[in-house]
């Protein structure tokens, strides 16, 4: 299983990747692998193999004594170690870098040396601490892929952290959504992005992020004051409510008219299969619509904006958690 935990900078996922590496010390609890307890193992006796952001590679060293520093320390004869490298670069396309030194290498490059290293171990756990972070766009797509290839051909597990919610939708079985050291939801892409368990979970799973008004649902609406009202899913109590919708539940026409919340647009923005409409409402809420690429309004034209009643998320407004 590949299981990626996700948050923002500061969240503790990487603490817990160190946690489970033997890097820092627990303090509380219990870490099990493979139903053995590793608090006070040693890293290196822990089956654990981590890929650092920084890739960490011995600078002297060519790719091919990087990859065997590891497994020499492992105690693993030469003719095992040789198998092991041949067998890894194959997999991860290295075969003509092995005499190279990193500073010869490119950034993807140089990251796929990094989880060689760590696959020539052939540990129990892959720990990966947001390895994409140091690539341009291009490179992380391309890296991307190779993981998730790599998970597919090998099996095994890998714990993988990152603040990069797309590499979290793209690549895991599992994601563990972290804020401020506490765990928030766990479950599966489509679990997460369908059925958030708070209002900060669907925030941060999507992109564009989903938008949040608060709103007053009463006889069947979910009105804002001095903004409008727009139907209430069905069963949905009265009271006090946040609502929430992705930017394709939402919808703008022009004008101030009929039902829907009024406000006026920010500005128009053009990605060529799709175009976003960001609005201020006339409470002070942005929203994020999605509309076809030949839409397109003008800052501050005047609009208003309907939502469909099955596609609202619903969340108490104290508490954030959905209802």
């Amino acid at each position: 299983e590949l299981i990626i935990f996700v948050g923002p900078s500061g969240c503790g996922k990487s603490t817990l990747l160190r946690l489970i590496a033997g890097l820092d010390p627990i303090t509380g609890g219990t870490l099990s692998i493979n139903g053995k307890v590793m608090n006070d193992v040693a890293p290196s006796k822990r089956g654990a193999a981590m890929v650092f952001q920084s890739y960490a590679l011995y600078p002297h060293m060519d790719v091919y004594e990087n990859m065997a520093f590891g497994a020499r320390l492992m105690g693993l004869s030469k003719d095992e170690i040789a198998s092991r490298i041949a067998e890894v670069t194959r997999m991860l396309r290295l075969e003509d870098y092995l005499k190279r030194k990193p500073r010869q290498l490119s950034g993807g490059q140089r990251q796929r040396v990094a989880i060689a290293r760590a696959m020539v171990r052939k540990p129990d756990v892959f720990l990966l601490d947001e390895p994409l972070s140091n690539l341009d766009a291009a490179l992380r797509a391309d890296v991307r892929l190779e993981i998730a290839r790599l998970h597919r051909d090998i099996g095994g597990t890998m714990i993988y952290v990152t603040h990069d919610q797309v590499e979290a939708m793209t690549l895991a079985d599992r994601i563990v959504v972290m804020n401020n050291g506490y765990i928030e939801q766990v479950g599966s892409p489509r679990e997460l992005f369908e059925t958030p368990a708070n209002t900060f979970v669907a925030t941060f799973i999507g992109s564009p992020r989903m938008s949040l008004l608060d709103v007053d649902s009463t006889a069947g609406k979910l009105a804002i004051a001095g903004t409008g009202a727009i139907p209430a899913p069905a069963g949905i109590a009265e009271g006090a409510l946040t609502i929430g919708a992705r930017p394709d539940g939402l919808s703008v026409v022009a004008g101030h008219a009929g039902e829907g919340f009024a406000g006026s647009v920010i500005y128009t923005e053009y990605l060529g299969d799709d175009s976003y409409v960001y609005v201020r409402l006339t409470s002070g809420e942005q929203v994020t619509i999605r509309v076809p690429p030949t839409v397109f309004f003008d800052a501050d034209d005047d609009v208003t904006v309907q939502a469909q009643a099955d596609a609202l998320h619903v969340f108490d407004r104290a508490s954030g958690q959905r209802v």
